[in-house]
């Protein structure tokens, strides 16, 4: 059973969100150790948990997304992120019942003006990974830890994941979150050669399961 004070992330506000893919609901929730602010997209009978309830062992269809400048606003071709955060939408909307994190952690925890430092690196030939790791940083500096807390905070307990990323499923399930599928979220970029080459290095260098690839 959740004990709502343990959490480290709190409910903020909620409000209707009409979208090209369908109306969800837009949820505002902020860290109670840090000064990041989560977006939560919902759809369908998903509600915070109340004191005293135990979390739900139904599967819930998730994507965890990081926040993605460059890809989510203005559509770069060196990644994929815009296109998985629209495909994510569509599945959800498709389903009628799901839950997307937005999580504000650009350029796999870097930041955005780090990142733009990393593409200054990849123009002169170094790849994702190796501009991450010249500027001093890890290959990845993300944590899941407040976004298992999101789960936990709308009583979800079991996920459909939408992933290719196997550290966020064992993430989560260090969390107490249980995966029971994780769903491949692949999009077409054979014809893209900037995005080929991120998710080549994704899957050689970072473990990505990708099929396409």
């Amino acid at each position: 059973m959740l004990e709502l004070n343990t959490s480290t992330v709190e409910f903020v506000a909620e409000a209707a969100l009409p979208t090209e893919v369908g109306l969800f609901r837009i949820a505002g929730v902020r860290s109670k150790t840090t000064n990041e602010e989560f977006v939560v997209l919902l759809k369908g009978d998903i509600r915070l948990l109340e004191e005293g309830e135990a979390v739900s062992d139904t599967p819930t269809l998730v994507r965890i997304h990081s926040q993605c400048l460059t890809g989510d606003v203005f559509h770069s071709i060196k990644c994929d992120c815009g296109r998985q955060l629209h495909a994510a939408m569509k599945r959800v909307e498709s389903v009628g019942r799901g839950i997307i994190i937005y999580q504000p952690q650009e350029g796999r925890g870097i930041g955005i003006i780090n990142k733009i430092r990393a593409y200054a690196l990849q123009d002169q030939g170094a790849d994702t990974v190796e501009a991450n790791l010249r500027l001093g940083f890890e290959v990845d500096e993300r944590s899941y830890d407040q976004c298992a807390d999101i789960l936990k905070l709308y009583g979800i307990g079991h996920v459909q994941l939408m992933s290719n990323n196997p550290d966020k499923v064992a993430a989560l399930q260090s969390s107490g979150i249980t995966t029971v599928e994780r769903v491949p979220i692949e999009v077409e970029v054979e014809d893209v050669e900037p995005a080929h080459d991120y998710l080549k290095i994704k899957k050689e260098k970072m473990g990505h399961l990708l099929s396409t690839i």
